[in-house]
């Protein structure tokens, strides 16, 4: 594709994806929204150098490469090379479409939006949308019966003899789902749903007849929100002894168990003040430790935690509190849980309750500061916990027993890091059975020995270069890539570069993702005087360009330009792009000779075809 082609691109597209919004509305919505702030919601971030690092929340890693750079106001990751700037950061993280992403920043940010015809800024899934309208008034609904409705008089009673709050009730939009057959089934289809999605979705279910009916009736409502606070599933607690006790919504695009944590919207800001999570089991022990004064707790929706779940809570924090039931199942689940955080490379500690209680009433029982002071603050470290957890496999009155669980605390105690920790656990060991401390640090040494030589065999695997993903490719790219590569990075950063670039090379780039960048680049400071990484991404067509933008954004450079080095770069693309031509134009030649059967010509032409591939591989 020609300059001229791209320009004419940019003149069709009318602003491309702004063309219904204005562009200073745009922009008010992204400086409303500082990237690094909404990123960090999302994403744990810690601050190293002029950058803030994290682990991706598009692919899976235990090492952070995903880099948002505050003064771009752009993210990119190393590993999986996606980038762009908050906009699209909202549509890659939630699934929505540019239009919607741009609704949630304006909101967050509290900026009206002007009333526009959606167009091709329409959400990407209709299906999704309807559902999305069918759960937010259903939501409503069922908090309007539970509070102002005699048909939701039973479940408010139920409530408050659990000891909810009234604020509670407002807080987590509560609600009673009356004990009538065709109550949801009429209100959703006055306000225009139809039947056979709302059965697809399992907000209706069928019965006998053809009839349908709500498969949540006479239970107690817990809307279930994403990550962005809108209600996608319903989970259902009954009142009377139907079965099953807890209903969760039927799985569906929306709404996967597997993926989704109860209260993580709201307990998500919460997190990043105390970098710590708490973990629980259901809706009510969610709401009762809210209650306590612990905002930052989440819980799993009927399911054991899934290693999607312990990952999205690393990104977010290095600890997790496990705070299941103290029963058997409860103990099981939380060893299980702790092993998953774990791989995921979170800190574990773990709430000690008795066997015959869940923290909610553990809280009615004992009320909610001992709670947050025995259970929270006093929680045990992983090492504590897996003490008592194996302790039920050993009998320890027994000598030979006891020995064998003594060792296997001390195996797992040589796979911590801090000495300091290390000593503590083998003091509390020595005195509860009478062992010597040096025959246990004896142990102790005989098992970091071996992990230390375990881990002499892989360190070649292990330690690779700590170099930027860029630099990997600048050593393994032509030359006149990494230099193409190079002078895309300058030109983003400074107007007149690219307008030299533009007299000197116009579009004269090699590589055809870099003709379509610079191309539009050069049209951006037509209408730009300054450099604004983030508005140049929203005027690129595709995301893969917008991916190699913020890419090459993040290449570091020098504070004071050196034009000889810019001057070099020019060169030896121009060089490259002659030398393509003109083997080009020898291939054409070639051709043409064979088909006239002059193949002396064509020996002749194959040789300055091979003198120029050996020239363009030294370059």
């Amino acid at each position: 594709m020609s300059s001229l082609e791209y320009y004419s691109m940019r003149k069709e597209n009318g602003g491309y994806m702004t063309n219904k919004i204005p562009d200073d509305v745009i922009e008010r919505v992204k400086q409303a929204n500082d990237i690094v702030d909404v990123v960090g919601e999302f994403v744990h971030l810690k601050k190293r150098g002029k950058n803030y690092f994290g682990l991706c929340p598009f692919h899976d890693e235990n090492t952070p490469s995903f880099s948002v750079a505050e003064d771009k106001q752009i993210y990119h990751c190393f590993g999986c090379n996606k980038g762009g700037n908050v906009l699209s950061f909202i549509m890659e993280m939630e699934g929505v479409s540019f239009y919607e992403s741009l609704v949630f920043l304006a909101e967050r940010g509290d900026i009206e939006l002007p009333s526009i015809q959606q167009g091709k800024h329409a959400p990407r899934n209709e299906e999704h949308t309807k559902l999305l309208e069918a759960y937010d008034w259903l939501s409503k609904l069922y908090h309007h019966v539970l509070r102002y409705s005699k048909d939701g008089e039973e479940g408010l009673a139920y409530l408050k003899s659990r000891g909810l709050s009234e604020e509670s009730i407002e807080t987590f939009q509560l609600g009673y789902a009356p004990n009538k057959a065709n109550f949801t089934a009429t209100f959703l289809e006055k306000k225009g749903f139809h039947k056979q999605l709302l059965l697809k979705s399992g907000l209706l279910s069928e019965r006998e007849g053809n009839d349908v009916t709500d498969p949540f009736r006479g239970r107690i409502i817990f809307p279930i929100r994403n990550h962005i606070g809108k209600v996608i599933a319903f989970g259902g607690r009954t009142i009377s002894d139907g079965r099953p006790k807890y209903l969760n919504s039927a799985e569906n695009p929306l709404f996967q168990k597997s993926q989704m944590l109860y209260n993580f919207d709201e307990a998500r800001k919460h997190m990043r003040k105390t970098n710590e999570v708490v973990l629980c089991e259901g809706q009510m022990d969610a709401i009762a430790i809210t209650e306590a004064g612990v905002p930052h707790v989440v819980a799993t929706l009927g399911t054991a935690l899934t290693e999607y779940q312990a990952q999205l809570l690393k990104r977010y924090v290095d600890t997790v509190i496990i705070c299941y039931d103290g029963d058997e199942a409860g103990l099981e689940a939380s060893y299980r849980a702790s092993l998953l955080l774990q791989n995921s490379g979170c800190t574990i500690k773990v709430s000690q309750l008795a066997a015959d209680m869940d923290p909610d009433s553990y809280i009615q029982t004992y009320g909610k500061s001992a709670f947050k002071a025995q259970l929270i603050d006093n929680s045990q470290s992983f090492v504590s916990f897996y003490m008592r957890y194996i302790k039920r496999e050993y009998n320890v009155q027994s000598e030979n027993d006891r020995v064998e669980y003594v060792k296997r605390i001390i195996q797992h105690i040589a796979t911590l890091e801090s000495s300091i920790e290390r000593e503590h656990h083998l003091q509390d060991i020595s005195k509860e059975y009478n062992l010597s401390m040096e025959s246990l640090q004896t142990e102790l040494l005989e098992h970091v020995n071996r992990i230390e030589q375990s881990q002499d065999k892989t360190s070649q695997t292990r330690y690779t270069s700590k170099g930027s993903a860029w630099t990997k490719k600048e050593r393994l790219l032509p030359a006149y890539q990494n230099a193409e590569r190079k002078l895309i990075a300058y030109m983003l950063h400074d107007p007149n570069i690219a307008r030299k670039v533009e007299n000197e090379l116009e579009a004269q780039f090699n590589v055809d993702a870099h003709k379509i960048i610079v191309t539009y680049l050069y049209a951006f400071y037509e209408d730009e005087e300054s450099p604004d990484i983030s508005s140049f991404i929203e005027r690129l067509p595709e995301d893969g360009l917008k991916h190699l933008v913020t890419e090459l954004a993040m290449i570091p450079l020098v504070d004071i330009i050196d034009y000889e080095e810019i001057d070099d770069y020019i060169q030896t693309i121009y060089l490259e792009s002659n030398d393509m031509k003109q083997l080009s134009d020898y291939e054409e030649q070639q051709k043409l000779a064979v088909q006239q059967n002059d193949y002396f010509k064509a020996a002749e032409i194959a040789q300055k075809i091979i003198n120029i591939e050996k020239q363009l591989k030294k370059v």
